[in-house]
């Protein structure tokens, strides 16, 4: 067996906990590859982790808070690795309590003695200025960007590489993971941002304001509640949208289906005022402005491990009421 270990490498008692959980697992003959979360960009480039995915790792352990399951989760994406979180950090949504110890949590992890849950998580496409859209009708991405495949435009092939997460990466890559959420915002000038939103290809609304989250059930505890959006039990497979400070008296959070596309356009959007992304907290980065942005449901479920872990109910009880 060979297990994954990344811990927070500027949390002290993480750290001390990967050099005691990792002597455990070299009692037990099992394999184990220590990474440091600072090392894991939303480029999915770690070397180390990726070889060890490569060489079907059996499970994850995360020792840190939300934030360090996130940035795990991402490397993950749809490989299907479990992940068990144990809690340095501070709210503890994604991880287990790290009161039992590291190595009692670990033990119950190998015998089978934990629980396994399916999370939603979701699949970002992004087509900037100048590059084809794969999913508009063949009229529009036509008469936008000629039949030919003009210069500067994108394809799949251009410099692109996929990780053993599953994901694209490279300069060109257009593809994106998050588990908690994405989050479409105003850029530096801080001016309000224009946009067009529509789910399962019927168009809601025009919107002013400064952005849009689209979040998991997993993330509504996050960005999308405070931004007032629900709190939506972690079994629900559908999407959250929550559009951040509208320009308008009339706007609410929306609840998708599951099969439920979010579509984000804003092709519309001056120049001067520019949408920033952000998967699950971290910037994601291009090389020119973005035009229209998809959300769905991705199609391999992240899993978490639950050792003794309360209800959802209770513990948003404690962190929210």
């Amino acid at each position: 067996m060979h297990i994954v270990i990344v811990r927070n490498n500027s949390n002290s008692p993480a750290v001390d906990a990967s050099l005691l959980l990792a002597t455990y697992l070299a009692t037990q003959g099992a394999g184990f590859t220590l990474v440091d979360s600072s090392d894991l960009s939303w480029r999915c480039d770690h070397d180390a982790l990726n070889d060890a995915l490569a060489a079907d790792v059996q499970m994850a352990v995360v020792l840190g808070g939300d934030g360090t399951i996130l940035r795990t989760a991402r490397q993950i994406g749809t490989s299907g690795v479990p992940i068990l979180g144990i809690n340095f950090g501070r709210l503890g949504f994604l991880a287990n309590s790290s009161e039992e110890g590291v190595v009692s949590i670990m033990a119950a992890a190998l015998s089978g003695d934990v629980v396994a849950e399916q999370r939603t998580n979701l699949r970002i496409d992004v087509v900037c200025e100048g590059e084809s859209d794969p999913w508009a009708d063949d009229e529009q991405a036509s008469s936008a960007f000629g039949d030919e495949g003009e210069e500067g435009t994108f394809t799949v092939d251009d410099e692109v590489a996929c990780t053993p997460s599953g994901f694209p990466c490279g300069p060109q890559a257009r593809t994106f993971f998050a588990l908690n959420e994405l989050a479409v915002t105003r850029g530096a000038n801080g001016r309000i941002i224009d946009f067009g939103l529509d789910i399962a290809g019927a168009h809601v609304a025009n919107m002013r304001g400064d952005g849009l989250v689209v979040a998991t059930a997993t993330g509504s505890t996050a960005y999308a509640l405070s931004a007032g959006g629900p709190l939506v039990s972690p079994g629900f497979s559908g999407l959250v949208v929550v559009p951040l400070a509208p320009h308008t008296l009339h706007s609410r959070a929306i609840v998708t289906a599951s099969s439920d596309v979010v579509e984000m356009d804003l092709s519309d959007n001056r120049d001067p005022r520019d949408a920033t992304l952000f998967a699950d907290g971290e910037l994601v980065q291009f090389d020119r402005a973005v035009r229209r942005v998809y959300v769905r449901r991705g199609d391999v479920p992240t899993t978490l491990l639950r050792y003794q872990h309360e209800g959802f109910y209770e513990h948003a009880a404690k962190v929210f009421f």
